[in-house]
């Protein structure tokens, strides 16, 4: 007999290809896991941005690898499953490769969506980060159009392993200190400052669920909307679930 779909599911931050990983392929082969033991009853996915630790298409060229990934991504793609990408801060330059093979949605901002009947917010997290100016010209020249049409005229065995190089120096710095932090407190952590700002002027907001931080938080905001920081599937493995009635912050947990 065969499971009614109406699960809802999160994930963010796997970071798939990043030199920092002491288990590259680990990393991916745990992610397809729990794909496949959620295949059953969701009804969709959303993954909530930097689920590759750099991703570029070029016209005629995608990035090497992640095949087990795509691959479980597609059967539930092809079994009903609605999958959603956000853009983060790490694959930005998605275009039209993942919507033509997979039938993926991708999302390149923010959004708010009824989901199983309640208002959700959604997004990576880094397109509410305004603290750093540094970070805000960083984020609008990579989707600067222009900018990207200028980088895909170099050659992919230059731009892979500068973006892969980078990535690895900025987690061994500053990046790295930022995203292994603590709870910041309602006061200093900027996705519940801006959660409870926006909830000001929309109040039927119900869930604001965010990735990048890289840190497992469950917040209620008021009598009726709490704020979710999802943690990541690289070193918490976590995901969020909604079935309607429950949303619960979970861990991964099953080996091969």
């Amino acid at each position: 007999m065969e499971t009614s779909r109406k699960k809802i599911y999160f994930a963010s931050d796997s970071h798939l290809g990043a030199r920092f990983h002491a288990d590259p392929p680990g990393v991916e082969k745990k992610m397809a896991r729990w794909l496949d033991s959620i295949k059953n009853d969701a009804s969709a996915v959303w993954l909530l941005g930097d689920v590759f630790d750099y991703w570029f298409e070029y016209k005629y060229v995608v990035p090497k690898g992640f095949v087990r990934l795509l691959g479980k991504l597609a059967e539930l793609s092809d079994a009903g499953v609605e999958i959603h990408l956000f853009t983060g801060n790490h694959d930005v330059w998605m275009f039209d490769y993942l919507p033509k093979e997979i039938g993926a949605i991708i999302h390149r901002d923010v959004i708010t969506t009824d989901l199983l009947g309640k208002r959700f917010f959604l997004g990576h997290g880094d397109e509410v980060d305004y603290r750093s100016k540094g970070f805000r010209f960083l984020r609008a020249f990579f989707r600067n159009r222009f900018c990207q049409w200028l980088y895909a005229s170099i050659h992919p065995r230059w731009t892979s392993g500068l973006a892969l190089d980078w990535s690895l120096s900025s987690r061994k710095g500053g990046l790295r200190r930022e995203a292994e932090q603590e709870y910041q407190g309602e006061d200093g952590e900027y996705l519940a400052i801006f959660a409870k700002e926006y909830l000001k002027r929309h109040p039927d907001v119900n869930f604001f669920i965010f990735g990048h931080r890289h840190i497992m938080l469950d917040l209620m905001l008021s009598h009726t909307c709490r704020l979710i920081i999802d943690g990541d599937f690289m070193t918490h493995f976590s995901y969020v679930e909604w079935d309607g009635d429950n949303l619960s912050l979970k861990q991964f947990e099953a080996e091969e």
